[in-house]
């Protein structure tokens, strides 16, 4: 979803997938693991469906940009595939994790809250406040009350219908706010419906990626126009505390990868995946270099985590 922009999230996610790949591969030996790419908002090319596991990334951009696009149409269509492969379950369920951009697709897909822009720019290393929903979750429960991630972003989903959400089998993980106000409405993690979970925030943020971003002298006096020096600084302390980003980007996507494909696993026949580590700060710091793969009219074909 990124519109053909080089940016970091995209490293950050081959080399989540690489490690997790790695994982699966410990405990199921012979399991062909492909990676596969689309970018359906600048190339127009269509989201494959026969893949199992899916990360939908952020933007940039408005994300009512492509209204009345066909690339829009179909991502709306597979939306619902996911969800009816969830609810149907077994060996052909899906899942789609939807991260920033995509979260605000997501959200105005199934109409369960609004979507606008915000006065300002939020962008820099923020806390995340879980909801007691949240704290149960498995997606979250590692974190407790409240996590740290990155957030860069133009728009948010506010004014939550919780009666829809509810009507989705859906719940409310997480928001910007431990009382949903005092700093900002904004709704910052969901679980949508069957098969879909997603977040405002950015859990792919490595401290390698961080770093380069706000160094930038821009982007620098940028943030301290709008937070002060203090918090610029206290910002640049968490990116070096275990307990803080690392710990996002070390349980949130890995753990909801191992969550879905043990889902997978007693109808193909695979080995149980343990949950991630929490212990990957090399990975945190120095993650692999991975390389984009192969294309074919933009899209890798071959299915991830295929089968027999």
């Amino acid at each position: 979803m990124n519109n053909g922009h080089v940016n970091q999230a995209m490293r950050c996610l081959r080399g989540i997938v690489h490690n997790f790949f790695e994982h699966v591969r410990r405990f199921n030996p012979n399991l062909p693991c492909v990676l596969g790419e689309v970018s359906p908002r600048d190339t127009g090319n269509a989201v494959p469906r026969d893949y199992d596991l899916y990360i939908s990334t952020g933007g940039p951009g408005s994300p009512y940009d492509g209204d009345g696009m066909p690339w829009v149409t179909d991502y709306s269509e597979f939306l619902e595939g996911i969800a009816d492969s969830a609810i149907r379950g077994g060996a052909k369920q899906r899942a789609i994790f939807a991260i920033c951009y995509s979260f605000e697709m997501v959200v105005r897909h199934f109409r369960i809250a609004a979507v606008v822009p915000r006065t300002e720019r939020k962008f820099g290393v923020m806390p995340v406040y879980t909801t007691p929903e949240g704290q149960a979750h498995p997606l979250l429960r590692p974190f407790g009350d409240r996590l740290f991630a990155f957030e860069h972003r133009s728009w948010e989903a506010v004014d939550l219908d919780e009666r829809k959400l509810s009507a989705l089998g859906g719940e409310l993980l997480a928001r910007e706010s431990r009382d949903g106000m005092s700093k900002g409405r904004a709704i910052l993690g969901l679980d949508v419906t069957a098969g879909i979970e997603a977040v405002q925030f950015h859990p792919e943020a490595d401290r390698p990626g961080v770093m380069n971003w706000v160094s930038r002298p821009e982007q620098a006096a940028a943030f301290k126009a709008c937070y002060g020096e203090v918090t610029y600084q206290a910002m640049l302390r968490t990116l070096d505390d275990p307990r803080r980003l690392a710990r996002t980007y070390a349980l949130v996507i890995p753990g909801w990868m191992a969550r879905r494909f043990n889902m997978l696993a007693p109808f193909r026949g695979y080995a149980d995946l343990p949950p991630p580590s929490e212990n990957l700060a090399d990975a945190f710091a120095s993650p692999p270099e991975v390389a984009p793969p192969e294309r074919s009219n933009g899209v890798v074909k071959e299915r991830v985590l295929h089968g027999a």
